[in-house]
């Protein structure tokens, strides 16, 4: 097996080489990593595309597995966001730092990846990783004082249980601590001054596992919090920051030694001198860049400016300027000129990559998979044909047989490369599929993008179960209209009134948000702390009852809110003990017969339909009992999301009651049931006040004979006189719109079957 060749760059030159079709460029790039490995050089790949980083860190351990591949991630925020980004995330830059720091000496690094976008931020100097970074092992010398003061100096919190990256708990000769960059957590046992023991426990259980004989702790931050750093950041803010510093709460945390949220965008203000993440490459590093990287750095500098621009008035959090932050493009370029460097851009063919011919699947005929019959038939080239996990490729293997193809399933390429079948099977997250072109043995990839003709974007979605954010539903001004009511964190319901400028005093206007509560009171917020607003949705918008300023209404009705909440997990513990006392079914069906039935969907499903299906179906075929809310506006495809599911039950020998809160809509649902079930041997009843009591009685005789397969009704199928035999999924629509008793009969079928709840309000 021979990597397409390249020619050897030298430091200080640049090769550019056509991005080849499919995840060929994967291929291309594991090639560039070894040839950096074998002249002791690192190799470092920046990707124009964010969503590229961690595809090629899947794609190159497939094309070469003795490569030794890390992500450094980004923080996952935008920029002078007032949040931080998520512990698990510091954790792992940390940990990457730290291991590219000890590349040149332990060689454990070959490639490094990360979006060219998180290259651009200005980090800690290597010197503080150095410095706040201690190992101690078992039968050292260390007593629980001297610990503890290096947990706090490397910025740890002390917390009463160790559940996250970042937090040490200290109960007698015990310590418990999660080291950033670990992915596991350790409990240290002291004897006197000695380190006794060290072990590794579950977070979960809190039960110790097996023993270690050492640990090494990161600093719990990317930045110092010991007394001196504060004193110099308080320092460094005067020299920086105009007007009065004491009006900043920032500032004031520091002082008191907390980090606030977003604190990370004042890192340079921590130390004299920050770095770049060339400085832990090297000066030797090999360079990749990946896609139009000029361009994607060009869009977060306008992205970046505009944020800057929208925040930078709120006197509390004033703002560094992006140039302090994060690296122009042209620093960004400079500091590349020095290495080696291999752009992948541009899309013109390339000999050791070639597309593929169309092999995609006939959905709705008789033999779907025709063309790849043919194909495998006709072609004088080996195939690997790659599933994206072990659970894909054995579904795959039921859809191939049942068209007669039968190919042997290996564990990887090497394995593929060695033997000499003419086709096999195997499970790799390869994005897309290419003819590789190799001089000594051609190859066909063929992935599960060109059988099902989706694009790689969508399967991944799927894959992830992306979802959209709900905390994103206001994100700037232009969502919120004149006589919107909002609610305040702090103080309540208020209507929205546009947009003021008000002079602060000292010269500066600043944009106001308008809020009016009753009594024609007025609140101003600042446009910075939009994050403190949220949209209404309680009933319609006119009458949305506005809360009295300073009164304690609002208060009061959180206080209320929260003792509901705390009745209402009371109730859910005590069902999910009893699911989970009990084993649920997993369904399980054909792979072929549900394609069929998908296509039969007379639209295009939206990316969140796409994630809201998969997320059902990955419910059902588990173990696990099944309770599962999909909400979603009128018109926008949730019973389609209900219709999949009920096939995956009905195909599983089980039964399907869907329940609607309305006679007309269970006769809609009715209605699309039996046109989408209609080419399938599936019985669908209803009952409702639009049946007669002869075909209500009937239904139900079929529904406790088990001859029915779906039915559809409002309350009536409730009553104590429904007995069903094999009931096994309950789809309920809109339940909020069912009585107390009929919601009390719901919660007790809840315990036993899989429930899926639709809703358009999301209360």
């Amino acid at each position: 097996m021979t990597l397409p060749s390249l020619p050897v760059i030298a430091p200080g030159k640049k090769h550019t080489h056509p991005r080849p079709t499919g995840s060929a460029d994967a291929l291309l790039l594991a090639r560039f990593a070894q040839q950096q490995r074998e002249a002791d050089r690192l190799a470092a790949i920046f990707t124009a595309e964010p969503g590229d980083t961690q595809r090629l860190e899947d794609e190159l351990k497939f094309f070469a597995p003795e490569l030794k591949v890390v992500v450094f991630p980004d923080w996952e925020t935008l920029p002078y966001d007032s949040f931080s980004p998520h512990q698990d995330l510091i954790s792992e830059r940390l940990a990457t730092l730290w291991e590219l720091l000890q590349a040149p000496k332990t060689r454990s690094v070959d490639v490094v990846l990360m979006p060219a976008s998180t290259a651009l931020t200005r980090i800690a100097p290597p010197s503080f990783l150095a410095a706040t970074t201690f190992n101690f092992k078992q039968k050292q010398k260390l007593d629980e004082a001297s610990l503890r003061s290096q947990l706090l100096l490397a910025g740890y919190t002390n917390v009463s249980q160790v559940v996250q990256p970042g937090e040490y708990a200290v109960r007698g000769g015990l310590i418990d601590l999660f080291p950033m960059g670990s992915p596991v957590p350790y409990r240290v046992d002291l004897f006197g001054d000695e380190v006794d023991s060290i072990r590794v426990f579950d977070p979960d259980s809190q039960r110790s596992l097996y023993p270690v004989p050492d640990v090494r702790l990161l600093p719990g931050r990317e930045f110092p919090m010991d007394e001196a750093a504060r004193k110099k950041f308080r320092e460094r803010w005067r020299e920086k920051m105009d007007g009065d510093p004491t009006k900043s709460r920032l500032y004031r945390d520091i002082g008191e030694g907390v980090a606030s949220g977003g604190i990370e965008y004042y890192l340079p203000i921590f130390f004299e001198q920050t770095a770049t993440i060339f400085e832990y490459l090297g000066e030797v590093a090999g360079l990749a860049l990946h896609g139009e990287v000029d361009e994607a750095i060009q869009r977060f500098w306008t992205d970046t400016k505009e944020r800057h621009r929208f925040l930078q008035h709120d006197p509390e959090r004033p703002l560094l300027a992006p140039g302090e932050i994060f690296l122009s493009a042209e620093d960004f370029f400079s500091l590349t000129k020095p290495h080696a460097v291999l752009s992948v851009r541009g899309h013109e063919p390339v000999d050791f990559a070639r597309p593929l011919p169309d092999i995609s699947v006939e959905r709705g005929a008789q033999e779907p998979l025709a063309r790849l019959e043919a194909h495998l038939k006709t072609t004088p080239h080996r195939v690997l044909l790659l599933a994206e996990s072990e659970g894909r490729r054995e579904s795959l293997l039921e859809q191939l047989r049942d068209a007669k193809i039968d190919p042997p399933s290996v564990k990887d390429l090497a394995e593929f490369w060695a033997g000499d079948e003419k086709y096999a099977i195997t499970a790799a997250p390869l994005a897309q599929g290419f003819f590789w072109n190799d001089a000594e043995r051609p190859l066909q990839l063929i992935t599960e993008t060109e059988l099902f003709a989706t694009t790689p974007t969508t399967r991944r979605r799927r894959k992830q179960e992306q979802v959209s954010d709900v905390n994103a539903l206001i994100k700037d001004l232009s969502e919120l209209k004149v006589g919107d009511p909002v609610v305040h964190i702090n103080h309540g319901i208020g209507r929205y009134q546009g947009l003021v400028n008000i002079d602060l005093g000292d010269g500066q206007k600043s944009e106001f948000l308008h809020l009016e509560y009753a009594d024609k009171a007025t609140l101003y917020v600042p446009v910075a702390q939009l994050h403190l607003i949220g949209r209404y949705t309680g009933v319609s918008p006119e009458e949305a009852p506005l809360h009295k300023l300073g009164s304690g209404q609002w208060e009061k009705a959180k206080r209320k809110a929260a003792e509901q909440v705390r009745d209402t997990a009371a109730e859910l513990l005590n069902l999910y003990a009893r699911r989970a006392a009990r084993e649920g079914h997993a369904f399980r069906y054909s792979g072929h017969d549900y394609e069929a039935f998908a296509a039969s969907f007379g639209f295009e499903e939206t990316p969140d339909q796409r994630a809201a299906i998969h997320a059902v179906i990955q419910d059902m075929i588990s173990p696990k009992p099944m309770d599962r809310l999909v909400c979603g506006d009128v018109g926008f495809g949730k019973t389609e999301v209900a219709l999949r599911a009920a096939f995956v039950a009905v195909m599983g020998g089980k039964q399907v009651a869907i329940l609607a809160p309305t006679t007309l809509l269970a006769e809609q649902h009715y209605q699309n049931i039996a046109d989408r079930f209609g080419a399938w041997p599936v019985k669908v009843a209803e009952m409702s006040r639009f049946r007669s009591a002869k075909e209500i009685k009937a239904a139900m005789e079929g529904i406790e004979d088990g001859s029915i397969d779906i039915v559809v009704g409002t309350h009536k199928l409730l009553s104590g006189d429904v007995k069903f035999k094999r009931l096994g999924l309950l789809v309920i629509d809109e339940e909020h719109r069912f009585g107390v008793r009929h919601k009390e009969a719901m919660k007790a079928l809840r315990a036993e079957v899989d429930v899926l709840t639709l809703t358009a309000t999301p209360i």
